[in-house]
């Protein structure tokens, strides 16, 4: 991955529709992104028929369904996976899914040969499928979303396990287990917030310094808020992967599209992240390129503010600190002030004597 690696998350924004999909990766593509992300389930193995929907959903999609009805129409075919994948490739962009179950984990592994699973928030304590994707994945992005601490850190070690172990199951006591160098390597830890839109205030991006100091590896934002501000923040507190919604409009029917950022708002999403990563620079206080030409001009050097003969005694009086600093610094005000001046200074001189 690139220092920060934007995905931009088609999710299920597709509708169903192969045509919608393929378009949102050639959005996905233009915007600069590094990465565009739908999601691999079957309904009947992730809800049961009796599941309702969340709020947000209802309120989008403007009537009642259960969660299965609704997810069933927004399944992709496993065909419509490669498609996918291979206008990706075209596109210069790397595809991604989010697997809810082991069987659509196998297709995206085995079939699609996906190095990289993401992990929802939702399947945060679902430890034998999180067990079974470090198994199989060779880098592992996990949400964290509605989870506290101690939550993530046995999801950790499940996968930790999971990354160094081929056979049997994690210990029950996941604080015993220590997070080695393959799993800092291999994990990436995304806060989250699971609401849709999620308030900004609510946000709690502290929690992202958080997650490196306790895991030491990469850490980053999925961005389910409004607007562009509170990702710009996650990158400056050290976020290297943000992921956000986006739609081709928000207008259609759907569970996501309303709280997605439009085309033209995601190219402008990605340009402003990569401009306030660039922005960061690397920590190391210098002079810049373009502050050069002005670092001379606004700075001072001692100059006579009056004719000072020859054994003269430099005070306040006949020198002083004056544009440009070109010459003798100020920073050596104390060596002169008080010493003899050993030949004549004309007004506008720089002092220049050897102390």
């Amino acid at each position: 991955m690139t220092e920060l690696f934007v995905i931009a998350e088609a999710g299920v924004n597709h509708n169903g529709d192969p045509a919608l999909a393929l378009e949102l990766v050639n959005v996905a593509a233009e915007s600069g992104a590094d990465a565009v992300k739908f999601q691999t389930f079957r309904a009947e193995a992730l809800v049961t028929t009796s599941t309702p929907m969340a709020e947000y959903q209802q309120r989008n999609l403007g009537h009642k369904l259960s969660q299965h009805e609704m997810l069933r129409g927004l399944e992709l075919h496993p065909e419509t996976h490669f498609l996918l994948q291979e206008r990706a490739d075209a596109r210069g962009i790397q595809f991604l899914s989010t697997p809810f179950d082991v069987q659509s984990l196998n297709f995206l592994v085995r079939e699609l040969r996906m190095s990289t699973i993401k992990v929802p928030s939702g399947e945060i304590t679902n430890h034998p499928f999180l067990l079974a994707v470090a198994r199989q994945a060779e880098h592992v992005i996990l949400s964290t979303g509605a989870s506290t601490m101690p939550e993530v850190s046995a999801a950790v070690a499940t996968l930790s396990f999971g990354f160094n172990f081929e056979t049997g199951t994690p210990p029950s006591e996941h604080a015993d287990l220590e997070l080695d160098a393959v799993t800092r390597k291999r994990l990436t830890i995304l806060h989250a917030v699971t609401a849709y839109p999620a308030p900004s205030a609510e946000s709690n991006l502290r929690v992202i310094p958080a997650l490196r100091a306790e895991f030491d590896c990469r850490v980053g934002l999925s961005d389910h808020s409004l607007g562009s501000h509170v990702s710009m923040a996650a990158v400056a507190l050290g976020a290297q992967v943000i992921e956000k919604h986006f739609t081709l409009d928000q207008s259609l029917p759907g569970p996501d599209h309303a709280a997605s950022l439009t085309p033209t708002e995601l190219s402008s999403f990605v340009n402003q992240l990569r401009e306030t990563s660039r922005a960061l620079g690397d920590g190391v206080k210098r002079v810049q390129p373009s502050e050069t030409k002005n670092q001379l001009l606004v700075r001072r050097s001692l100059i006579a503010i009056r004719e000072i003969s020859p054994g003269e005694t430099f005070d306040e009086s006949n020198v002083a600190a004056l544009r440009p600093g070109t010459q003798r610094s100020p920073a050596d005000w104390w060596k002169v002030m008080g010493a003899t001046a050993s030949k004549r200074y004309h007004i506008g001189e720089t002092i220049d004597e050897a102390l």
